[in-house]
């Protein structure tokens, strides 16, 4: 199992375009992928799971992977979270 904190800089936060893109590429992955936000824990696989988590700009979100491919998927998806989901990001 390996995981990693990642801040929220997308000024929106976590809307459904970015959480499309962010579960579209957590599936391509065989791994256990799960995302907390504070006492929130969801599987990172589902829109709506993510969505329910509600992160906004600022908020402080932990991507935690478990399984074969856990140390591809986390580099993966941490990069795709930091460079914005596609969306603008505010440094």
């Amino acid at each position: 199992m390996v995981s990693e904190k990642i801040v929220i800089r997308i000024s929106s936060g976590l809307h459904l375009r970015p959480v499309g893109v962010l579960c579209n590429r957590a599936i391509e992955f065989k791994s256990t992928i799960t995302m907390k936000s504070g006492e929130i824990s969801v599987n990172a696989k589902s829109v709506l799971g993510v969505l329910s988590a509600g992160v906004k700009y600022g908020d402080e979100i932990e991507i935690i992977c478990d399984g074969e491919d856990e140390k591809e998927a986390l580099h993966t998806l941490s990069m795709i979270i930091r460079n914005g989901l596609g969306d603008e990001i505010v440094k």
